[in-house]
């Protein structure tokens, strides 16, 4: 074994014992019986060789194979014959972590745990510390940021402030954009079931029936939630028919506002009014559900709260649909007037 040779073996607790096993079998006379007196050369001559024996074992053993549990039966006998059972309590303290065994100049070192070192001290991880800043440095920063929006919001040049509330606009969007995604509901997979066929005259009936009963109940601007397909409900209990008055309702909307309230509660679409308002039929073989607010709607305020973010969403869309028409304006009057120039400069030059 050459000076200078490193050995390193990574074993496990049962694998310990097997290793002090085989530092048994070494002769006790090269192992332990070292004259008391002897000088710094025979004294190296003797670790050289204790070192010799071990790595010799060590490679001899690999090619062995221990059935399962031999280290585990043979642990008490070993300690008791390397010096009683009291000097090796400790093993019983050990963790199943892996053990590493070193020979580096020719002297053997173990470490338990993680890896060590070429000098034999654990490394130590250096943690990066964030740079925090302080509340000075962050005044100062909003300060300069301020500053720079302000002087684009009063620049002279027309086009900088269009850009500068547009950039503004559209970030202002997305962040809507990114609000109302928390509102959307998957809907979830209803029971199929028929539609009952009405005849011509059942529809009549049912059409003068709901126009002259005084039940109705209104859609708001919240729109389609629990609360209104609760209330259905709670009208059908007495009532065949329903009257849904949907106020404020943009155009094409309250056909939307049917198709959804026809999924959610079941019912039939009877007539949809020019004033924007629906008549249902709740059905000739209607049973009331146990729950009549459906698992995939919006409860009262998250649909007001849905409300005004798509109000903010419309008016930040049609802001951003008039700046791009101004800026679009402003860059066809700046060419047309550089287009003048040019066509004066050249004029000019022609006359001289």
């Amino acid at each position: 074994m050459s000076r200078g040779h490193s050995l390193s073996i990574a074993i496990s607790r049962d694998s310990l014992y097997g290793f002090i096993s085989l530092i048994r079998n070494v002769s006790r006379l090269s192992l332990f019986n070292i004259p008391s007196s002897f000088g710094q050369s025979s004294y190296r001559s003797c670790e050289y060789q204790i070192s010799n024996c071990i790595s010799k074992s060590l490679q001899e053993s690999t090619s062995i194979r221990y059935p399962p549990g031999f280290f585990f039966a043979k642990r008490y006998s070993m300690c008791e014959s390397l010096g009683g059972f009291e000097k090796w309590q400790s093993v019983r303290h050990f963790s199943n972590g892996a053990v590493e065994l070193k020979t580096d100049s020719n002297i053997v070192r173990f470490s338990f745990g993680g890896s060590s070192s070429t000098n034999g001290s654990p490394r130590k991880q250096k943690k990066v510390a964030k740079a925090k800043l302080s509340k000075k440095a962050k005044l100062n920063e909003l300060r300069l940021y301020r500053l720079k929006a302000k002087k684009k919001k009063t620049s002279p040049n027309p086009e900088v402030r269009i850009r500068y509330s547009l950039e503004k606009a559209k970030r202002k969007e997305a962040w809507l954009i990114e609000k109302l995604r928390k509102f959307e509901v998957p809907k979830s997979v209803l029971e199929n079931y028929d539609p009952e066929i009405l005849t011509e005259e059942e529809k009549h009936y049912l059409k003068r029936t709901g126009e002259k009963k005084k039940n109705f109940m209104l859609l708001g601007r919240r729109g389609v939630f629990g609360g209104v397909v609760l209330n259905m409900h709670l009208h059908w209990k007495k009532h065949e028919t329903v009257k849904v008055i949907c106020k404020p309702c943009k155009p094409g909307q309250v056909h939307e506002y049917a198709e959804e309230l026809a999924r959610l509660s079941k019912g039939i679409v009877i007539d949809i009014k020019p004033n924007n308002s629906i008549i249902f039929y709740r059905g000739k073989n209607y049973v009331r559900p146990e729950v009549m607010s459906p698992s995939d709607t919006l409860s009262k305020d998250k649909a007001l709260e849905k409300y005004k973010y798509e109000q903010s969403l419309e008016h930040t869309s049609q802001f951003i649909e008039k700046l791009e028409k101004e800026l679009e304006d402003f860059q066809k009057h700046l060419a047309q007037f550089k287009r003048k120039k040019e066509e004066a400069a050249l004029e000019f030059m022609v006359n001289s």
